[in-house]
């Protein structure tokens, strides 16, 4: 009988991939074989191609090459300023994967992972999203790189034949990266039906974008968006003037425009700063809105942008999980030691005026146990943005969201950066030893919650629920209960802890950038700042609804501004401080 076991299982490895390639980690996909590495009962592809594509073209499928082509090591990163460029497209369209099994029928669940750094920079090759520890867990991890910036986003359709899909071809490539993997699944031991989306940052951003493109309908059944939500501002006409503008700048016409295949990447990159610098202003990384070469709504590739406040019809079957850090990007004061509160109050109320006792009341209501540093540091955008889009998400009740909010701090924390944006990364790799040094080798706390937190992921991936040892039933988000996972050494469930700081204070912290530093950021386009007011203390005018609090603070805000105005600027640290006192 045990004879027959064996030979039985040999026939089956046999059929499915010979002995020998699978000790050599030799795979058959679409477009020929590959050889990777295996270590630990991983095997590991990095530096797969899977597409190719003329620049500011729809990328295509790879012809089959012929013979084992060696993917052992990452290959260059994308095309993007302060990298090296020297070799021209050979790091946009490359794939890493990590799989337990080749071929033998394993189903299991794939997890795609989209790089951050916004539209403009970043890579799958960084060691926090290396996908061995997930793989262990028993997915198929495979992350992508994609053309960036203006080589992903360039807007030329205005010239119209070829040029006519070149605006959005740096979200297409994930499209038909999404398309290979759903094509080659099986041969790393996947599900082609069950495919997670999931990103951090820029690559939450993508996801969200994702959720809007009619293309990739169909090709993922599950979204995780990890500190994703932004506003992205940019219009077809914006998109349209600004290729038109990097054309002129770059002497090139209608009828000479075949030339810019020629151009090198530096010439291109400059020119397009340049213009987006004139035209609409230039960006600073982690401001609460996004423009210039980025994704563009164009009633075909796009239907819409994201979070605003939800997303397009086709997510609406769509399970997403979705979150943000307590930090973020907000300067932080850990390494000041325990602040006076005396100083913090009169910060807190530099920043909101008359309304800083209710924001400070409003915290401590939130967070018991909270610091003076913690209440001044605490996340000023992006909670926001995902309350508001998983409440319109969760009210079309055809498929549930998961809401997480991460607190957990480095007790070893010796940056002062606290639970900052991308700490999630490591934590949900379960790579708990991250880049940035802020949690040190072997801290028993990190290990514990990296492995909870990757447990949660894997899951989702695998049933569309997120559950985990040691992990409270993580019931689904609605905008009337708010239910939200707190992830931190000891993880709970929360009930709509938070909306009542995040209406008083965040939409008042992008009233203040209006209010204080509209030049540093200054929206371009003639008849565009109406537009840009609302979304920066939040949501579209369809979305205030959500946030009930934010139109009558918009009222004041205008009111105290008129009387300023008219009697001369007067200190509200000292009023703040004063009502303190009186209490």
């Amino acid at each position: 009988m045990k004879r027959m076991i064996l030979l039985a299982l040999a026939a089956f490895c046999m059929a499915a991939c010979s002995v020998p390639d699978l000790e050599k980690a030799i795979v058959s996909i679409s477009s020929g074989k590959i050889q990777g590495t295996v270590e630990g009962g991983i095997y590991s592809f990095k530096g797969v191609p899977y597409a190719t594509a003329e620049r500011f073209q729809p990328s295509e499928p790879l012809r089959k090459w012929d013979g084992v082509r060696e993917c052992k090591e990452y290959g260059p990163w994308a095309k993007q300023a302060g990298r090296n460029n020297s070799v021209e497209g050979e790091g946009d369209f490359l794939a890493n994967i990590w799989t337990a099994g080749l071929k033998d029928k394993g189903k299991r669940p794939v997890m795609v992972w989209i790089h951050g750094g916004g539209f403009s920079s970043g890579a799958s090759n960084a060691d926090p999203a290396d996908g061995t520890a997930l793989a262990q867990k028993g997915v198929v991890l495979v992350s992508i790189n994609h053309r960036l910036d203006i080589m992903g986003f360039l807007d030329l359709s205005s010239f119209g034949g070829k040029w006519e899909n070149s605006v959005n071809v740096g979200m297409l490539d994930i499209v038909t990266a999404l398309k290979w993997i759903k094509k080659n699944a099986k041969a790393f031991g996947g599900d082609p039906e069950n495919i997670t989306v999931f990103g951090q940052s820029g690559g939450g951003g993508k996801v969200g974008t994702l959720l809007c493109m009619p293309e990739a309908d169909g090709l993922f059944q599950k979204a995780i968006i990890q500190s994703g939500a932004k506003i992205n501002i940019t219009t077809k006409e914006i998109s349209e003037r600004l290729g038109q503008a990097v054309v002129g700048e770059l002497g090139l016409t209608a009828e000479t425009l075949d030339g810019i295949q020629n151009i090198d990447y530096e010439t291109l990159s400059t020119a397009g700063r340049k213009c987006q610098a004139e035209i609409l202003g230039a960006r600073v990384p982690g401001t609460v809105k996004m423009w210039g070469f980025v994704p563009t709504p164009d009633g075909k590739t796009l239907l819409q942008q994201p979070f605003t406040p939800g997303f397009s019809a086709q997510a609406k079957k769509i399970p997403i999980m979705m979150g943000t850090t307590f930090n973020e990007l907000e300067r932080t004061l850990y390494r000041d030691g325990a602040l006076d509160e005396e100083k913090g109050r009169d910060i807190l109320a530099s920043r909101y005026g008359d309304m800083a006792d209710a924001f400070e009341d409003a915290f401590h209501k939130a967070f018991p146990d909270g610091s003076v540093a913690d209440m001044l540091g605490i996340d000023s955008n992006m909670r926001t943005l995902s309350i508001a889009s998983a409440d319109a998400k969760s009210a079309e009740n055809e498929a549930p969201v998961y809401m997480y909010f991460l607190t957990w701090k480095s007790e070893n924390d010796r940056r002062g950066q606290g639970c900052y944006h991308g700490l999630d990364i490591s934590l949900c790799f379960n790579n708990p030893e991250d880049e940035h040094q802020v949690i040190m080798p072997d801290d028993p706390k990190a290990a514990a919650l990296a492995e909870k937190m990757s447990d949660l992921w894997v899951s989702f991936a695998r049933t569309g629920t997120p559950s985990a040892g040691g992990v409270p039933e993580w019931p689904a988000y609605d905008a009337e209960k708010g239910a939200t996972m707190v992830l931190d050494n000891e993880c709970t469930v929360k009930y709509n802890f938070d909306r009542e700081l995040q209406e008083i204070g965040n939409p008042l912290r992008f009233l203040e950038i209006v209010s204080g530093s509209w030049n540093k950021y200054p929206p371009k386009v003639s008849g565009y700042e109406p537009y840009y007011r609302i979304v920066l203390y939040g949501l579209r005018t369809d979305g205030l609804r959500y946030f009930p609090s934010v139109t009558e603070q918009y009222r004041k805000w205008q009111s105290r501004k008129m009387k300023s105005s008219e009697h001369g600027n007067i200190s509200t640290s000292a009023t703040h401080t004063e009502n303190r006192k009186r209490q």
